[in-house]
């Protein structure tokens, strides 16, 4: 296994925990444009069946992205500091 590799498991690890932090405040802040005062709704909630399916979504979209950018910068940041690209 490659130094690099090893290097970014912790890293990976931990990018992880705060790219579904970021993700959760912005899929938050995004439902309040959306529809307004409330929160989200969850699969258990009585609303209908299109408004929980575009909440879950836009929620999966927003944490793709965050995820994605999250661990890119990671990746990026470790191929600095080892010199090797952690994949």
């Amino acid at each position: 296994m490659k130094a690099s590799k090893v290097a970014y498991k912790p890293v990976g690890l931990a990018l992880g925990a705060v790219s579904g932090m970021i993700a959760g405040a912005a899929f938050k802040q995004v439902w309040k444009i959306v529809e307004g005062e409330g929160g989200a709704p969850s699969a258990t909630d009585e609303r209908s069946w299109p408004q929980i399916l575009v909440a879950a979504a836009i929620q999966g979209a927003i944490f793709a992205v965050v995820k994605a950018a999250v661990d890119r910068s990671g990746a990026v940041a470790t191929r600095h500091v080892t010199g090797t690209w952690p994949g």
